[in-house]
């Protein structure tokens, strides 16, 4: 990449559609890129191009300079604290960070009777590790990548912190989710360094972002 060009890192998955959709509407990206493997495409002007990551990478690749934006979920970026400028909010991909405990524990967790060292299946460990020794308990992490869910199902974790959009996939396996960590939604960010060196161009793919989401919003 050259010094003088922008790369943008876009996260696979849930949050790429309506981020590319955002980019092309700001004349960032090309409406065609939608296809193929290719993870670095060009931009629709010759010195932006993109980075397609999985979610947990983007944050990585702009906090070291490889990437100057980048578009992920606040979920991704408050797990790994990283030392990122966040000029902007995205309004898609709204979930929230919960906690949720099987149906018939609910009032244990709610008087405060579960076990004091509760076993928390999560895909977010720092997150919730910081939520339950801000309550004063002492959990054990289960770190899992998969599916979370199935953590109380087969008792290999007491509590699970999960995100949450509709709440369907919680029912359908017994689970109530009984407090809210974090709410999320994506955001925009920004090598700190690139911020500086950079920042006519960053302003300006910035301000043609902002305007886009604001002529959508009074259409």
């Amino acid at each position: 990449m050259s010094p003088t060009n922008i790369r943008i890192a876009l996260a696979k998955g849930r949050l790429e559609a309506e981020a590319r959709d955002l980019l092309t509407a700001a004349g960032l990206m090309s409406p065609h890129d939608r296809g193929g493997r290719a993870l670095i495409l060009p931009g629709a002007e010759p010195d932006v191009d993109f980075l397609l990551a999985k979610p947990a990478d983007v944050p990585v690749y702009v906090e070291h300079g490889v990437a100057d934006l980048g578009i992920v979920g606040l979920d991704v970026l408050r797990e790994g604290n990283y030392d990122v400028y966040e000029p902007m909010l995205l309004p898609f991909g709204h979930c929230r960070l919960s906690v949720a405990v099987p149906q018939d524990r609910v009032d244990a967790y709610h008087s405060l009777r579960l076990n004091p060292n509760p076993r928390v299946a999560t895909k977010y460990p720092h997150l919730a590790l910081q939520y339950f020794h801000a309550r004063g308990v002492s959990p054990e992490i289960i770190p899992l990548s998969g599916s979370v869910e199935l953590g109380p199902l087969v008792g290999l974790s007491d509590v699970i912190v999960d995100l949450v959009q509709t709440g369907r996939t919680l029912r359908e396996n017994g689970l109530v989710e009984v407090r809210v960590i974090l709410e999320s939604q994506a955001v925009l960010i920004a090598n700190r360094a690139s911020y500086r060196l950079k920042e006519a161009r960053l302003s300006d793919i910035i301000h043609r972002l902002q305007r886009v989401l604001t002529d959508h919003h009074t259409t």
